[in-house]
């Protein structure tokens, strides 16, 4: 995992951390090709992929236990020694194009890209992490090769294992693939700009020819350093997550309005959002919307009832410790943590946080986030913003 993302980079260069997330799969020292580096890993059963997010990128492999040393070489040879050949950058500019172009023509990722926009406007929060066909278009080997220099540090990397594997072996095995990268002098890369306050139009629609509309709904919320992270959760688990949320059972069970109802939360080091997804027949958009702002404005005047806070604990407290069970969520859970928290809160002390949330502390959030503003994306067959501009407002 890398402390590299979209927020890291320059309006000119969006999109840098993600193109270069594809680049090392090219190949590097010891495994030359992209076939040398998928075949290493696949050979032997494996999955490799990688990921890139407004704060992290994180480069992941799962194999079989006894070819650990194996992972731990072609993940560093990627990151460390890729070749960053300048023909294979210029055709996977077209191949970064055709991502780009599938999650605009998805209407429930462009919502989502237009969401983000509204809720960071013009910061690189709210820039896509892909970036745009112009930036992508200007990136070249060296782009690449600095953006890696500048960013993949010894303090911005962090190892995460999870699995059946010996201590003191696997530390042996790292040491030795990444000691001598890690001993070279190096500077330190600039923060990345803080949040800013949102501004300008609250509401986004964009037209579009579909069969449904698709809408996210949403305020700033708690950051992941912030203490009220853990309210905000609670939150989020009364309002849209599962079949037995309120918006579930009041827009889909009660009134049939919709047949994908959700709430979510993103965070980052200084700010965060609490969103409601959903999707629906166009002539119920604006009705839906409101219903869902409705439930939200419930929570902030009316007391969660015992038996509910009880069931949404328990909920998010059974999610945490199911999730990890498995090696590549607790992989995960420890490597993100540590490298953007700087430390690795045990599941017991998380657990008695969400226990600790109280109804007051759940209503008071949810005044917080209405008073602060809701902001709205609209993607669908609309040619007037009024309904929509009336649904979300407080």
């Amino acid at each position: 995992m890398v402390g590299v993302g979209s927020r890291y980079e320059s309006e000119a260069e969006s999109g840098i951390s993600h193109f270069v997330e594809h680049m090392v799969f090219k190949g590097g020292r010891r495994f030359p090709t992209a076939r040398d580096v998928s075949e290493a890993i696949e050979g032997v059963g494996g999955v490799l992929n990688a990921a890139t997010d407004r704060e992290a990128t994180v480069f992941w492999t799962r194999v079989p236990i006894a070819k650990l040393g194996l992972a731990v070489s072609v993940l560093s040879d990627m990151l460390l020694s890729p070749a960053l050949d300048p023909e294979e950058v210029v055709k996977e500019r077209q191949v970064v194009i055709e991502e780009l172009r599938m999650y605009q023509d998805n209407p429930q990722d462009y919502v989502q890209i237009a969401f983000d926009a509204l809720m960071w406007p013009d910061h690189p929060l709210g820039w896509d992490v892909a970036g745009r066909e112009e930036t992508v278009l200007s990136f070249t080997a060296e782009d690449c090769r600095r953006h890696l220099e500048t960013h993949m540090l010894p303090s911005t990397l962090v190892v995460s294992i999870a699995g059946g594997f010996e201590t003191d072996a696997a530390i042996a095995e790292i040491d030795e693939a990444i000691g001598p990268w890690s001993d070279r002098r190096r500077g330190i890369p600039e923060p990345p700009a803080p949040a800013t306050p949102p501004s300008g139009a609250p509401l986004r629609v964009i037209r579009r020819s579909a069969e449904q509309a698709n809408i996210l709904v949403g305020a700033r919320a708690p950051s992941y350093n912030d203490p009220d992270r853990h309210i905000a959760e609670i939150l989020n688990v009364i309002l849209g997550e599962g079949m037995s949320s309120r918006l579930f059972l009041e827009l889909r069970e009660h009134r049939g309005l919709v047949y994908d109802v959700h709430s979510f939360m993103s965070r980052m080091a200084d700010t965060g959002v609490l969103g409601i997804g959903l999707a629906c027949e166009p002539r119920q958009a604006a009705t839906a919307l409101q219903a869902a702002v409705v439930e939200l404005r419930k929570l902030a005047e009316e007391p969660v009832g015992d038996a509910e806070l009880t069931k949404a604990r328990e909920y998010a407290k059974g999610r945490l410790l199911l999730q990890l069970e498995g090696t590549s969520a607790l992989c995960e859970y420890a490597g993100q943590q540590l490298l953007l928290q700087g430390k690795i809160v045990e599941p017991d002390e998380l657990v008695a946080r969400l226990e600790s949330v109280d109804a007051v502390q759940v209503s008071e959030l949810a005044g917080r986030l209405l008073s602060a503003g809701l902001r709205a994306a609209v993607v669908g067959p609309f040619r007037s913003e009024t309904r929509f501009e009336k649904a979300i407002a407080v």
